[in-house]
């Protein structure tokens, strides 16, 4: 997993300002960390970093933090705004230096050295992390600036800095009881223990969980080189003459829509559901049962009734009925749109004379029949046309190009952690260059799952730093020679990711604990949803589909078939979703004295509850591999992407209004909302981009349920 952001530390490799002076290093100087990159940028110099270098790196970044906190907190001169909240700012370099480039390992490329490690550290951390939100002298200097912030004639952003470090503060636990401060730092370090573990066991159990079968008939439909790379994988795995096919962090599995052989798409989906349930040393049941309590106990002794309720307060949604209110508006009419897509499921299955109900191991297989009767293709007819570096460089590029004015050129100097890395500098409209690009597109046995987005630098005026930015993706990499070639869910993927990086590379902010995508949970997802628009939009879509064979558009009649399905199956894209969603918000609504002892009986009762238990359509993560919630930072977060959409889908309708892809619609949009950062509230941001609050028209629109 990715190392989470631990406040106030300075999570970015910058220039030092030289009127800052760091405590003296006790770190060899030979150790990579000890000294800020002197790569481009400050891009992290991957090749001279190993396996032994991050312990000492983060014992010596805790130890040199540590000092500067206490200095700031027994300064015997008043409290400023530059000698406490700009020196917490400053502090912690070292720190910031290595947990990035740990959070990357991690997540990226890890092996069993980092994860000792990671377990390790996470306790560590925290008590880190602890003993500077607690420090009751730093908080009383906090405290004197937030009471007279009005008056220290400061600028909009640095008083608004002022007033996130008190309520981070205060939501940390400053203002408890020294009793209570020791109890609320106990849980913490368990909490951190127990969200790693969660995290490496889920990444360990998917590698367990293979389905391993014995002929290439178990297989058919699976094209002839994905059965020789499963035939490959089981070789590796020391089952020679078997195949196996992995699985990736989601409920769906990709084979699920092309093999012929429904006992073989039966344990799939099995093999898929049955992740930290079955026994075994990576079990993740008891660990979701102790984190769900403790939360709890822990959101009781901050004041709040339960996890979630502490959690929302301080996202856009405020509360636990905004989000409650959110989810059941969509439950009923998502869940009545999967059932008629069943009934037309089983349709199909009906006419091939199937004898046979529609099963949960079905839905992919047949849905794409049904999607090829109603508009006369099939998804793998499009995947010819989505050749990776054409998604890319002719896709994600001449859409920022477009918007932005933006230039890539790469480059292959800068180094690794493992050689599919490609690496780009990033020219705004001036010439001048803004960032580096990463792009990490490959799935690795030691890569955790999904796609995501990291500031291995973030930019940050106080600092002297500009942005470093990685996206991470999970796409299966073809045997040498072979064209990578997507599906179209990994275009739209590709595309949102990249959104997530003009994000922080457009981040025009002073302080760094406002930089780039450093917003609320549930607006983090919102510029990475728009940047999916431009996937479709004909004028980039004519650009990048072309067959990888004859260089050919893309024809009109399947284009014109793509755009008119683009509401098909949104039934159980939305029910599996949603499902997901309340999952989240039904274990941390819970008072300590509620946590079940059975989690999936608890499980099938809140899905029940909820109107959305459909055995058709299990949830997109089942809680035992659930790693948003359990082990990532969207705990009673997952409905963000929703609250999210509402803004992308208001905004899409904006753009379209207002002429699409040009340059003045993108250098409003780089203006009002994505240089900005965290440093206004979010919601005012949004209304300072569209002029008025977002509508929710749009998004039921967009996904069909407006006739329900």
């Amino acid at each position: 997993m990715n190392r989470p952001n631990i406040m106030l530390v300075a999570a970015v490799s910058a220039v030092a300002n030289l009127a800052y002076a760091a405590p003296a290093s006790m770190l060899e100087a030979s150790n990579p960390f000890a000294a800020q990159s002197t790569l481009p940028f400050q891009y992290p110099a991957f090749d001279k970093i190993t396996n032994e270098h991050f312990a000492p790196a983060y014992a010596e970044g805790m130890r040199q933090q540590a000092a500067e906190i206490e200095k700031i907190a027994n300064n015997k001169v008043a409290p400023t705004f530059e000698n406490t909240i700009v020196a917490m700012e400053r502090s912690g370099q070292l720190l910031g230096r290595v947990g990035t480039v740990f959070g990357i390992m991690t997540g990226s490329y890890t092996n069993d050295t980092l994860k000792a490690l990671d377990k390790d550290l996470a306790p560590k951390l925290s008590a880190h992390s602890d003993a500077i939100r607690l420090n009751p002298k730093l908080y009383a200097r906090v405290k004197a600036l937030y009471d007279k912030r009005t008056k220290l004639g400061l600028d909009a952003e640095s008083q608004y800095l002022i007033e996130r470090y008190h309520t981070d503060f205060v939501r940390a636990g400053a203002k408890l009881s020294d009793a209570d401060k020791q109890k609320l730092k106990a849980m913490n370090g368990q909490l951190a223990a127990l969200s790693t573990q969660f995290a490496q066991n889920t990444l360990n159990e998917a590698n367990a969980s293979a389905l391993v079968v014995d002929s290439r008939a178990e297989l058919a439909g699976m094209s002839d080189k994905q059965i020789d790379a499963a035939a490959l994988e089981a070789k590796k795995r020391g089952m020679d003459g078997k195949f196996a096919i992995p699985v990736v962090n989601t409920t769906q599995q990709a084979g699920l829509s092309v093999l012929t052989n429904r006992a073989t798409r039966e344990k799939l989906l099995a093999a898929s559901l049955a992740r930290g349930s079955r026994g075994g040393e990576f079990d993740n049941r008891e660990v979701v049962l102790k984190l769900a309590k403790l939360r709890a106990e822990r959101a009781q002794l901050l004041g709040y009734p339960n996890h979630a309720t502490y959690s929302l307060e301080d996202q856009t949604a405020k509360d636990t009925k905004a989000v409650n209110s959110l989810l059941a508006e969509f439950a009923k009419p998502a869940v009545n749109n999967a059932r008629k897509e069943a009934l037309e499921i089983q349709k199909v299955i009906d006419a091939e004379n199937g004898g046979f109900k529609a099963a949960a191991h079905d839905w992919a297989f047949y849905s794409d029949k049904v999607r090829a009767a109603k508009y006369s293709f099939d998804a793998g007819q499009l995947r010819p046309y989505f050749e990776l570096n054409r998604v890319l460089v002719d896709g994600v590029f001449f859409a920022a190009n477009k918007e932005f004015g933006l230039t890539f050129k790469e480059r292959k100097d800068l180094p690794s952690y493992v050689e599919d890395v490609r690496k780009f500098d990033v020219f705004d409209h001036d010439g001048k260059q803004l960032a580096i690009f990463t792009f990490d597109p490959y799935a690795r046995a030691n890569k955790r799952g999904g796609a995501w987005a990291n500031a291995l630098v973030a930019q940050s005026k106080l600092m002297g730093a500009r942005p470093v930015i990685a996206n991470n993706l999970n796409i299966a990499k073809p045997a040498a020679g072979e064209p990578t070639l997507l599906t179209y869910d990994e275009v739209r993927t590709t595309f949102h990711e990249f959104g997530h990086a003009l994000h922080a590379m457009f981040s025009d902010v002073k302080y760094p604990r406002f930089s780039g995508s450093r917003v609320p949970r549930d607006y983090v997802e919102f510029p990475s949803q728009v940047n999916e628009m431009w996937m479709a939009y004909p004028e980039v879509l004519a650009n990048y589909a072309k067959h990888y064979q004859t260089g050919a558009p893309m024809p009109s009649a399947l284009l014109e078939k793509v755009q008119a399905s683009q509401q098909f199956n949104e039934g159980f894209r939305t029910t599996e979703y949603l499902a997901a969603s309340l999952l989240d918000q039904a274990w941390h609504q819970l008072s300590p004295s509620q946590i079940p002892t059975d989690v999936l009986a608890f499980e099938a009762d809140a899905l029940k509850k909820a109107g959305v238990d459909f055995a058709l359509v299990p949830p997109r993560y089942r809680t035992t591999y659930f790693s948003h919630t359990f082990a990532g930072g969207y705990s009673a977060g997952y409905y963000g992407y929703l609250w999210a959409e509402k803004l992308d889908a208001d905004t899409v309708n904006w753009f379209k209004e207002n002429g699409g892809l040009t340059r003045k619609n993108g250098d409003h949009f780089r203006k009002t909302l994505l240089s900005r950062g965290g440093t206004i509230d979010a919601m005012q941001m949004y209304r300072n981009f569209s002029g008025r609050d977002a509508k929710v028209q749009p998004l039921l629109e967009r996904r069909g349920l407006t006739g329900e």
